[in-house]
């Protein structure tokens, strides 16, 4: 039988087992629910139970630089399961693990911005940002960066985040976006229409308890444009 945690007795997380990244390996040529169904406990054990110590472990950690967002073992794991009904794709499994934290006053998943981070055979990758906002948010962070672009560019050119991530990703409108000029001199990034940015690392990286510390720095690097944007939504 296997006891449910409380999100504070979770052991300290020591990296993610080879073990685990071979299970989803291994589930990547064996996509169906009957195989998955054989070794649902190796993906409990070797998958699962290792990311949600990763958050438990992380969540001190997020208390220093950013408090304001919820880091639970439970809610903030995605489910194995895939969403397929408007997908051309219907193997029933993703093949990485993933959790995505969000702020604590937003508790609609994907309402505000948030920080995501997978482990997949291959590689590991750490993001933040939105990923889909609504037009009125899309109103209210374009107006935040013509209204105080000072600040913006201030987070976007930090040498830090310029270092780690690069810049904004996202996708763009071919033209301004109704109300600002051509000529306006952001305009490159109010013609976003998403508004993140990641860094991938190779596989080998989450293998170890110092995969925490990194990926905490990383997490920590990119959260004034966290800020920025949530604040921008209100």
């Amino acid at each position: 039988m296997r006891i449910e945690l409380d999100d504070t007795m979770f052991p300290p997380f020591e990296g993610f087992p080879k073990k685990g990244l071979d299970f989803l390996r291994r589930l990547k040529r064996n996509n169906n629910r009957d195989w998955f169904t054989l070794h649902k406990s190796e993906y409990e054990d070797l998958v699962k139970f290792p990311m949600q110590c990763y958050i438990a472990s992380l969540k001190p950690l997020f208390a220093e630089f950013a408090p304001e967002f919820d880091l639970n073992p439970k809610r903030s794991l995605f489910r194995i399961y895939r969403d397929t009904r408007f997908s051309a794709d219907k193997t029933p499994y993703k093949t990485h693990s993933a959790a995505h934290f969000e702020t604590k006053k937003k508790p609609k998943l994907f309402d505000g911005a948030g920080y995501y981070v997978h482990v997949a055979p291959g590689e590991v990758f750490i993001g933040a940002g939105i990923y889909m906002p609504n037009n009125d948010q899309l109103k209210q962070i374009r107006k935040a960066i013509a209204e105080h672009s000072g600040e913006f560019l201030a987070v976007i050119n930090d040498k830090k985040f310029r270092k780690l991530f690069g810049g904004l990703e996202g996708e763009k409108l071919s033209r301004p976006p109704k109300g600002f000029a051509p000529d306006h001199p952001l305009i490159e990034h109010l013609k976003f229409k998403q508004f993140f940015t990641g860094v991938e690392w190779k596989e080998e990286t989450c293998y170890t308890k110092e995969f925490l510390k990194k990926s905490a720095e990383a997490f920590k690097t990119i959260t004034p444009l966290m800020r920025f944007l949530n604040t921008a939504m209100g």
